[in-house]
């Protein structure tokens, strides 16, 4: 699927949280500045969450308890260990809510079976390829409309 700037990556995520439901994990994939963050921004505000929304390089983890499904966005790229990955607890947002994670390659092999898998790259002036890995949890949920 081709992406036409970030307004167009913003609209994809915004239609993608309309089929998010509790225990899904989106996976997004890319090299620094390939859109995962505007993805992500795009979900979030699909969701309803109307103010700034920054990489959680640094916290790691920003968890939006207030939305319908709760989301936690997390930023795995400062993790120089899959053994740091349990400290985070992420399964815990799983229970309830949703994860929508960058940088998953950190994970090694402990990225959930169930998650949906995007990667972003760039493909000319402004604009992004995205490729989907659709598990069949996510049914007739992918491509989202």
């Amino acid at each position: 699927m081709r992406l036409e700037g970030e307004g167009e990556t913003e609209a994809l995520g915004h239609l993608l949280a309309a089929a998010l439901r509790p225990g899904d994990v989106v996976a997004l994939y890319g090299d620094l500045g390939a859109g995962k963050t505007t993805l992500a921004r795009g979900i979030l505000r699909g969701l309803g969450f109307e103010d700034d929304v920054a990489s959680p390089t640094f916290p790691i983890v920003v968890p939006y308890d207030g939305l319908t499904p709760p989301l936690w966005h997390v930023d795995l790229y400062r993790i120089e260990d899959s053994a740091e990955i349990e400290e985070l607890a992420l399964d815990e947002a799983l229970e309830d809510g949703v994860l929508v994670i960058e940088w998953p390659e950190r994970l090694g092999g402990q990225l959930w079976p169930h998650a949906l898998r995007l990667t972003l790259s760039r493909d000319g002036e402004g604009a992004r390829a995205l490729t989907a890995k659709v598990p069949p949890a996510w049914g007739d949920r992918w491509p989202p409309r």
